[in-house]
């Protein structure tokens, strides 16, 4: 399937439309036989609470898809050849996503990497050494461009592929220093999607339904650390609902981002202490090539579905109501070297090295500090000059 600009503008015109989200517009689509006479009809349908359903205009339509051109970014509708065939296996696959960069590393197999983003330096070494050798395996790195572990894993996967999955629009980057961030990715052949508008500021509702792109995109998800109630949880609980894998690092049962992760093996996720657990449980995956003719896609030639009837969308359109808890916004980051050590540092023994890399600090600045807090009996020492937190 190939739209025509017509199209493609009604499409836009009707994702955009309050109160319709994917799962409704498929219904509308079969319903009407396309989206221009669903447009049409719109008037006359009734949303949550009879509230009338009116359609964004074609200038407002017309208007996001100049800003999107005008930043290199390209609208592909869900059926396209662009559009990532694994994302298009999910149930609630957003029917158009916006994408800069190299499309053909959508085609390539993938795996996504979430957790927290307040990580200890463990957490973020681990990452990045997973990233790497997963980029080695030929598999490319999904995240959320989110700090801590979602940008540890975009930059150890620079060189061998990664994608960043967006929760606003191209043009409202989240966090706003993750820019430069972006660039990289698109100059090393990366990709960036979106769903949402041009100009749409992210709102905490946003992260979770982006999370389900994250994990749409990949054979299985990797939750690195994750507390319990934690917007990673809610990615491996995404990618249980699309059928496709979870791992989980696990942790320190002292610390509180490895709870999260400890809880997902105990439930059943496969425990991931190197690269080959994620290699040899998806290699059969994609050997048989599971999730390539995807049951998300939309039944325009099913006319045994043009009655069925119109639930007006959980996964909301712009402005209805959240599908998952809102996540909280981003933490700023502690500026004094003592609190943004102490962040840094978990139960499991860190070398001084890797600590002041992951805090950007000077090692005489963490030598300093570590002596201060070895006297306040916060850190212990172990061999190799590696020191973990007490309490």
């Amino acid at each position: 399937m190939q739209l025509n600009p017509a199209q493609r503008l009604d499409w836009l015109r009707l994702i955009r439309t309050d109160g319709i989200g994917p799962r409704t517009f498929r219904t509308l689509i079969n319903r009407f036989g396309g989206a221009g006479p669903a447009l049409e009809a719109l008037p006359g349908l009734a949303g949550r609470g009879a509230k009338r359903v009116v359609p964004v205009t074609r200038a407002q339509a017309e208007a996001e898809m100049e800003a999107a051109a005008r930043i290199g970014a390209r609208l592909v509708a869900m059926g396209e050849d662009e559009y990532p065939t694994l994302l298009q296996a999910a149930d609630s696959a957003p029917p158009l996503i916006a994408i800069r960069g190299e499309t053909a590393i959508l085609y390539r197999p993938a795996i996504a990497i979430v957790g927290s983003r307040n990580a200890s330096a463990a957490g973020l070494g681990f990452t990045e050494r997973l990233a790497r050798g997963l980029g080695e395996a030929g598999l490319v790195v999904v995240s959320g461009l989110a700090r801590g572990i979602d940008a540890r894993a975009h930059k150890a996967s620079l060189l061998s592929g990664t994608v960043a999955v967006l929760a606003g629009g191209h043009d409202r980057i989240y966090p706003a220093n993750h820019e430069a961030l972006v660039e990289s990715i698109l100059e090393a052949g990366g990709a960036v999607l979106a769903e949402m508008p041009m100009g749409w500021e992210p709102r905490g509702r946003d992260f979770p339904r982006r999370n389900r792109i994250i994990s749409g995109l990949a054979y299985g998800t990797v939750v690195v650390e994750a507390a319990r109630r934690s917007g990673s949880l809610i990615t491996a609980r995404f990618a249980l609902e699309q059928g496709r894998e979870v791992f989980a690092v696990p942790g320190s049962p002292l610390d509180p981002r490895a709870e999260g992760t400890n809880d997902l093996i105990r439930q059943g996720a496969t425990l991931v202490s190197e690269v080959e657990h994620v290699t040899s449980a998806i290699a059969p995956l994609i050997g048989r090539g599971d999730f390539e003719q995807g049951s998300g896609q939309l039944a325009l030639d099913r006319p045994d579905l043009a009655d069925a009837p119109i639930f007006w969308d959980e996964l909301d359109g712009i402005g209805g109501a959240a599908p998952e808890p809102e996540e909280e916004p981003e933490p700023p980051e502690p500026t004094d070297d003592r609190t943004r050590l102490i962040a840094y540092l978990s139960p499991t023994p860190i070398g001084t090295d890797d600590l002041a890399r992951a805090a950007g600090l000077s090692v005489r600045i963490v030598q300093t500090t570590l002596l201060e807090l070895e006297l306040d009996g916060r850190i212990e020492r172990h061999g190799s000059g590696a020191v973990s937190l007490i309490g």
